[in-house]
Formats: C-alpha cells, sequence, structure tokens
C-alpha cells in the first residue's frame, strides 16, 4: 500500500501539472471503488480550477473554490498524468480531463482506492476529522507522542501505526523508525519514557523525509506519478531481513507477527 512518503511524492509529481488548470470533464469507468464514486463529482467539478493540490494523511486533496475531490490510492492505485484521450487500459478507472488537453488518471487494479467530492471544508470530511497531526509538522513532537502514550496498553509499534495518534506512519517505517530510535517494537507504549520518545519522534522524521528523497519504496508495484520507482528500499536496515544480520552489531534480525502485521526488529540494538 502506498505510505505517506508516496503520496507526498505523488503530490509532488501531479501538483505543477494540475494546479491553476480548469476541469472540463470527469471520465468515471468503474464506479464501484471502496466507496462508490459520487455522481456529484461529474456534475460539480467540470468548470473549476484546481486552487491547490495538497495532501492530509495517505488522502491527496484537489481544492477548488467549490470544493475538494479526496483521493485515496488503497493498495495498488496509482495517479498518472497523461494526454487526454490515451485509450484507456483495464484498471484505468477514473479520468479528470483538464481544458488544456491533459488528464489526470486513476489506475487501481485492486479497486481499493477512492475518488470522492465534497463542498464543505475538507477537514471536516469523515475520513479527515479525526487523523492525528502530521508527522513531519511541528504538532508532533515528543511531548504530544509522550501524552499520547500515558495509560496505553498497546504496543509502541502500534500507537504509530495509529491514524488517530500520528498519520501516514506504515508498517515499513514504523519498523525502521524504531530501529533507529533503539526502541523494541513489542513494548507497551505507556512504558516508555518521555526521552525515549524524543529519538523516536526525531527517528520518525529522519525515515520519513529519507524515504521522500529516495522517492518511496518499492517493494511490490509502487512509481511515481511519471511512473519511476522508489529507491527507498535499498536503505531499509531491517524490514524484510528477517533471519539477516543487523547492519548495527552483526547479530540476528528477528521477526514476529504484531498486530497482524510482519514485524522486524534486532533483540542486541532494541531494548
Amino acid at each position: 500500500m502506498p505510505e505517506l512518503p508516496e503520496v507526498e511524492i505523488t503530490r509532488r509529481g501531479i501538483a505543477p501539472h494540475l494546479e491553476g488548470q480548469r476541469v472540463r470533464e470527469v471520465v468515471v469507468r468503474q464506479p464501484h471503488l471502496r466507496w462508490p464514486v459520487p455522481a456529484r463529482l461529474r456534475s460539480e467539478l467540470p468548470g473549476q480550477h484546481i486552487v491547490a493540490v495538497r495532501r492530509r494523511g495517505k488522502y491527496l486533496l484537489l481544492e477548488t473554490e467549490v470544493g475538494s475531490a479526496i483521493l485515496h490510492l488503497g493498495m495498488s492505485g496509482s495517479l498518472h498524468v497523461v494526454a487526454a484521450g490515451t485509450p484507456p487500459g483495464k484498471h484505468d478507472h477514473v479520468d479528470i480531463v483538464f481544458a488544456n488537453g491533459r488528464s489526470l488518471r486513476l489506475r487501481d487494479p485492486r479497486r481499493f482506492g477512492a475518488v470522492l467530492w465534497t463542498t464543505r471544508p475538507a477537514s471536516s470530511h469523515k475520513l479527515l476529522r479525526a487523523l492525528g497531526p502530521e508527522p513531519l509538522s511541528d504538532a508532533f513532537d515528543a511531548d504530544y507522542l509522550f501524552a499520547a502514550s500515558r495509560g496505553r496498553r498497546v504496543s509502541v509499534k502500534a500507537l504509530i501505526m495509529d491514524s488517530k495518534v500520528v498519520v501516514g506512519v506504515g508498517n515499513i517505517y514504523a519498523s525502521e523508525s524504531l530501529f533507529l530510535a533503539g526502541i523494541r517494537p513489542q513494548t507497551p507504549a505507556g512504558r516508555i519514557a518521555r526521552r525515549r520518545y524524543q529519538r523516536l519522534v526525531a527517528a520518525v522524521r529522519q525515515v520519513l523525509a529519507a524515504a521522500i528523497e529516495q522517492g518511496g519504496t518499492t517493494l511490490r508495484d509502487f512509481t511515481d506519478s511519471e511512473g519511476r520507482p522508489g529507491y527507498f528500499q535499498q536503505r531499509l536496515q531491517v524490514y524484510g531481513r528477517g533471519g539477516e544480520p543487523c547492519p548495527l552489531c552483526g547479530g540476528r534480525i528477528r521477526s514476529l507477527q504484531l498486530g497482524q502485521r510482519n514485524t522486524f526488529y534486532c533483540p542486541r540494538c532494541q531494548h
């Protein structure tokens, strides 16, 4: 599933092609995605100019003066800017066609993505209003995360993967951040001291920033809006490396199931 770095990379790729452009029409070939594509999108978005392309967590927002299209890439979705009239492939479900002869095309083989529409502030939409702070924002700091952890028995990995606590820290980046911070993923969140949360916040920021810089992580089929793969997988230190030597101490990296997710850590470097 595309995580925060991949969604941010997609946003940066499509924004220069969309911002300031007028929507001519919306073509929906398959309305049955994770949620049905609303009919209002096809009637209300055409004629509007895209004021900004923003990201909130793993959601992309195409903002206009009258409303916002809310896009989610699901498990296998991707967005590409193509020439209007380019023949669609089997899994090309939605085109937002612009007056300049270009189209934003959603390709989604598994159909777990979404294209929605709201005329209210996007922040009040039911999918967005309960989201926690952005991990690269000033609102996400050690004091906040320490306070959010008090009294929590869930693992620290589950805590930082909870989108109501902080958005966009998916499975890969949670494992890598906890390794960098020296914290075992299964440690109960409420037992971790504030100073250790300082290291974890710094690690989350460092890992996500590096992933964005490297173009994301291509473990299955992620490519950016221009079809280029991400290269952060070449810098993964523990994720997917169960049984291999730790890059720091040489000990064996362990794997376990934690919250139905594959989790990787070094028992020597993480306490």
